[in-house]
């Protein structure tokens, strides 16, 4: 499956400029726990970071500092892992476990976003096909018992 089929396509974006009050905000809005940093790049939405929850906590809560003098391009984690549409689910897990993230920007040929693939709805996922391998093992158990009476 590529990752494209589960990717969420509805990412909750910011500009580096953001103050971290006004992501607070959207991340409230939106509820979700992450909002992606973004570029524009030749015409295009280009993903350069990411701020959490945790790093607002752990970046401007803990050190008091103003939330709204400090950006998303202050606090954002740089360096951001990113997966190309067309990737398996397992090339993504790969890379999460790799780079210890639980979210990803799941982006085009041309570096655009496209969308985000989180942790949550990769379990989610994965539990509902095991559920239904499950069953499978159960139906065949059952009807090898009938066979055999």
């Amino acid at each position: 499956m590529a990752i494209s089929e589960l990717c969420n396509p509805d990412v909750i974006t910011v500009e580096r400029n953001c103050t971290i009050t006004e992501a607070c905000k959207q991340m409230r809005q939106h509820h979700v726990g992450a909002v992606v940093v973004t570029d524009a790049r030749n015409g295009k939405t280009a993903p350069v970071g990411i701020v959490t929850d945790r790093d607002v906590v752990v970046e401007v809560v803990a050190t008091e500092l103003d939330p709204d003098v400090i950006t998303a391009g202050d606090i954002m984690v740089g360096g951001l892992a990113v997966i190309n549409k067309n990737a398996g689910l397992f090339e993504a897990i790969k890379l999460m476990a790799d780079k210890g993230v639980r979210r990803l920007p799941v982006v085009d040929d041309d570096g655009a976003l496209r969308g985000i693939a989180t942790l949550d709805d990769m379990l989610l996922l994965l539990a509902k096909e095991l559920g239904a391998l499950s069953k499978l093992v159960e139906r065949e158990q059952k009807s090898e018992a009938k066979r055999r009476r």
